[in-house]
């Protein structure tokens, strides 16, 4: 009856111990509300799943922290846009080019073949085109 009253199941009602037989001699609905009033009878509280763990996690994961290889689902490719990396990486070596001509460091052939490299996807960053006229000695000679 006092799972009824309360409104929940009967594993989630809980009797007081030391009264248990002033609850075993209530017949009344008006005595079970009374006990109810009284704390002698209570609902017990329902157990969920703690987010402690998912706050921790989530804060860890605000500071830059768990984003290492093991915790990575999907490819590089679905994590950063190679459309974007490309568009990046070629802006970046045009720029360059363009400053390596300016100052005359290469000279206007040169600048135009190895645009057409860069375009061609043959340089990975700045640093392997440097290298590349480096090894090839495309420097403008004074």
């Amino acid at each position: 009856m006092a799972a009824e009253i309360l409104g929940v199941g009967e594993e989630r009602v809980w009797i007081d111990p030391e009264r248990i037989e002033e609850v075993e001699a209530a017949i009344t609905r008006e005595d079970i509300k009374r006990l109810i009033h009284e704390g002698v009878i209570r609902k017990v509280k329902e157990k969920g799943v703690s987010r402690a763990r998912a706050r921790i996690i989530h804060e860890k994961k605000k500071r830059g922290k768990r984003r290492g290889v093991g915790s990575r689902s999907g490819s590089m490719k679905a994590r950063v846009d190679p459309d974007r990396v490309w568009v990046e990486k070629i802006r970046a070596l045009r720029r360059r080019l363009r400053e390596l001509k300016e100052k005359r460091i290469i000279t206007t052939r040169v600048y135009r073949q190895l645009y057409l490299k860069a375009k061609a996807g043959v340089f990975r960053s700045i640093a392997d085109l440097h290298r590349y006229i480096e090894v090839h000695g495309l420097r403008r000679r004074r």
